[in-house]
Formats: C-alpha cells, sequence, structure tokens
C-alpha cells in the first residue's frame, strides 16, 4: 500500500495528455482494490460538476450522489458516501495550488481506513496536478467543462486567466468572470511572486471580439512589463502606451492594479479607471477610496502614482467591474447601491472560493436571472495574516 500513490503517479506520467482519467481508474482500482472511479469536472460557471468519461450523462444516476459530490467540491475535503451493497464511495477534491478542478470519486468496499482515505487524497492531488498540466495538451477536458458553446470572445478571455482561484499561507485569491460563454473585454489577472501577489482587474470597453482583442493587448503589455520587473506604475505606463499607440486615443481600457506585499500587509494600487475595491472587515462593507487616474491608453504617455492602504489579518476584499456594482437592471438602483453589500456580507461564513460564486448568483437574481448586460468581474482576496503556515490545498 506505501507504494500506491507512486503507482498512480508514474501510470499518469506515462500516460498521453488526453487519457488521464483512464490511466488514474486503472492505476487507482489496482492500488485500492477499487471497484470504479469516476473524474468529474467542474464547469466555467461552476453551476455543476459533470463527468470526463461520459460527457454527455442522461440524468439517471448523476442526480443520487451529485449532492456529495458537490460538497465534496465545496468544502474541499474528502467525503464518504454509502453505496448499494454494502460499499463505500469516497470522493475527494480535484485541486491544486488552491485552484479547484473537480472531484475524484473512487468506490470501495466496506468503510475505508483512515490511512486509506489519505492515499486516495494523494493520489488526488496527482491527479488534479496532471490535469492542470495536460490543459493545454488537449481539449478534453476544456470540453467537458462547457455546457454551450464559447463565443470567439468568450474562448480569448478564458484562455488569458491564470486561473479562477490560487492558496496562499497569506491568502486565498479567487476570481468569477461573467457571462460565462459570452463574456467580452471584463477581465482579471494575478501573479504570486515571493512576498509579493500582483492583481489586475480590467474593466474591458465595448464588446465581443474586439472587445476581447483590447483586453488580450492590454493584459499581455501589463505581463510583459511585470516579468521584466517593472513596477506597478511601469506596468500602468507600458499597457498606457501600448493601447495609446495602437488605437491614438479612440481605445482605453479603465483598470486597477494592485499589489500586497505579504510580509507586511500593505496594498500598493494604481487606480486606472472603473474597478472598485471593497472591504468586507467583520460585518462592514466599506470601499476603500483611491484617487482614479485616466484608464490606460487615452493619452499619450500617461503618468500615474501608487497609492496605499493596509489589510489586517481576517479582511477580505473584493475588486468588483462596473458590470457588477453599476448593474441597473429595468429601471432599479445600482445593484451596487445596497445589494452588493448585502450579498458580500452574507459570504462572510465562506472561503473566496464561494463567496465570489455568492455575489454573482445575487448579481443574477437581481437581473431577476436574465442574460447579464454587461460583462462582470468579482475577485475575492482573503488576507489570512503576515506567513501563516498553508492550510492545506483547495482550502
Amino acid at each position: 500500500m506505501p507504494e500506491a500513490p507512486g503507482e498512480v503517479s508514474r501510470a499518469l506520467r506515462a500516460a498521453p495528455p488526453d487519457q488521464l482519467a483512464e490511466a488514474a481508474d486503472r492505476a487507482i482500482r489496482a492500488a485500492l482494490d477499487a471497484s470504479r472511479t469516476e473524474v468529474f469536472i467542474a464547469d466555467y460557471r461552476f453551476s455543476g460538476l459533470w463527468p470526463v468519461l461520459e460527457p454527455e450523462p442522461t440524468d439517471a444516476g448523476l442526480p443520487a450522489r451529485h449532492d456529495v459530490i458537490r460538497r465534496c467540491f465545496s468544502s474541499q475535503q474528502p467525503v464518504l458516501d454509502e453505496a448499494e451493497g454494502g460499499r463505500c464511495r469516497i470522493c475527494l477534491p480535484l485541486s491544486i495550488w488552491g485552484e479547484r478542478l473537480g472531484v475524484l470519486l473512487i468506490e470501495v468496499g466496506a468503510h475505508p481506513a483512515t490511512a486509506t482515505v489519505e492515499l486516495a487524497r494523494e493520489m488526488a492531488g496527482d491527479l488534479a496536478l496532471a490535469l492542470r498540466a495536460a490543459d493545454r495538451e488537449t481539449d478534453r477536458y476544456r470540453r467537458a467543462r462547457r455546457r454551450e458553446r464559447l463565443s470567439m470572445a468568450a474562448e480569448m478571455q478564458w484562455d488569458l486567466l491564470p486561473g479562477r482561484s490560487v492558496t496562499h499561507g497569506a491568502f486565498l485569491l479567487a476570481g468569477q468572470l461573467e457571462p460565462a460563454y459570452t463574456v467580452g473585454g471584463d477581465h482579471f489577472d494575478w501573479s504570486v511572486d515571493g512576498d509579493r501577489l500582483t492583481v489586475t482587474v480590467l474593466n474591458g470597453a465595448g464588446s465581443g471580439l474586439s472587445a476581447s482583442l483590447l483586453t488580450a493587448v492590454t493584459v499581455n503589455a501589463l505581463r510583459n512589463a511585470r516579468r521584466s520587473g517593472g513596477s506597478l506604475v511601469e506596468q500602468a505606463e507600458l499597457a498606457s502606451d501600448t493601447i495609446f499607440y495602437q488605437h491614438r486615443g479612440s481605445r482605453h481600457v479603465a483598470t486597477l492594479l494592485m499589489e500586497l506585499d505579504t510580509r507586511r500587509g500593505i496594498v500598493r494600487a494604481v487606480d486606472a479607471g472603473s474597478p472598485h475595491v471593497l472591504r468586507l472587515r467583520g460585518g462592514t462593507v466599506n470601499r476603500i477610496d483611491l484617487e482614479q487616474q485616466l484608464p490606460l491608453g487615452m493619452f499619450a504617455e500617461t503618468r500615474y502614482d501608487v497609492q496605499e492602504f493596509t489589510v489586517e489579518p481576517g479582511d477580505r476584499l473584493f475588486v468588483v467591474s462596473d458590470g457588477v456594482y453599476a448593474a441597473e437592471p429595468d429601471g432599479q438602483e445600482p445593484y451596487g447601491e445596497r445589494a452588493m453589500a448585502r450579498a458580500m456580507r452574507s459570504t462572510r461564513l465562506q472561503p473566496a472560493t464561494e463567496a465570489v460564486g455568492t455575489v454573482m448568483r445575487e448579481l443574477h437574481a437581481y437581473h431577476g436571472d436574465a442574460d447579464l448586460r454587461d460583462d462582470a468581474v468579482v475577485v475575492c482576496l482573503d488576507w489570512r495574516g503576515f506567513g501563516r503556515p498553508d492550510d492545506g490545498p483547495g482550502q
């Protein structure tokens, strides 16, 4: 049994990228004497988990265990479920560096010992890492994630994303993008580098493919400066100049850039447009007031200034695009006047990965569950404190 995780890891490394589910199934069944396994992938909206081996399941069978799978995905903890004939299903989160990919289900004989569950969890971790690596080499897992066809603009936006969540000893970060299948220009990006976390939220101008192309240029200009060691100011100025010399001021991108010093709990920010930062501390939601500067690309050689604010352990920061706080369906007051704060307060007991979904669901409900009229981004950052040890994958 001690060699079991190693056998699974070797099988995954030897498998073609589009055959990871099958390779894991064979290796796990042999290692744990399991009767079967299933791999479920979360869709773009996190509205459901869908089997890789049977990407178009019928309604029969899946609902009977879907609540258990969803509970495992939400809690990011193993969940045991009694099956027919005295057997037991072990549901395990497929997560890597805090990014939630899906759930691995393993059906074994009698109720498993704690050691068996821990071995299975190691196998799930190996599979999650393999799935993340394989995503660039095959379309199979992306097809499992989509419940409808993506627009061309949305295809580009999802390919640009860094992921949808990341965990660290000092913070947990998550983001969500809507409308998932037709999003145009709104976007978020982040990078963890030593004791520095950089987060950017873009309020893309326009709609459709032209908006997506503008956002792609902006994101890559910001990344180019960041990866060359540039400061927040240098990132903003390079991106602004790149956009201006392409469009001569006719196109621009409202952007918020933030950099968190994880040693000191200090956030440095460049506010170049409309995304808002709100802080949930205790039960109170307050907007962080930043001096708004010119959107990127509006004028040639625009210069930007950095502002600072501090965070305390337990603080939660939300960054939202104007498609969230300014949403004004059917003549109602803007979502950001009161409803958004209520939604944010309701997330107090949820991790950041669940909180972004709660705010988005409340936004959809505010629209009467109709399609959103504008792109919307919600990013949630939970500041745990200075250099706390990691609470484990997927927390």
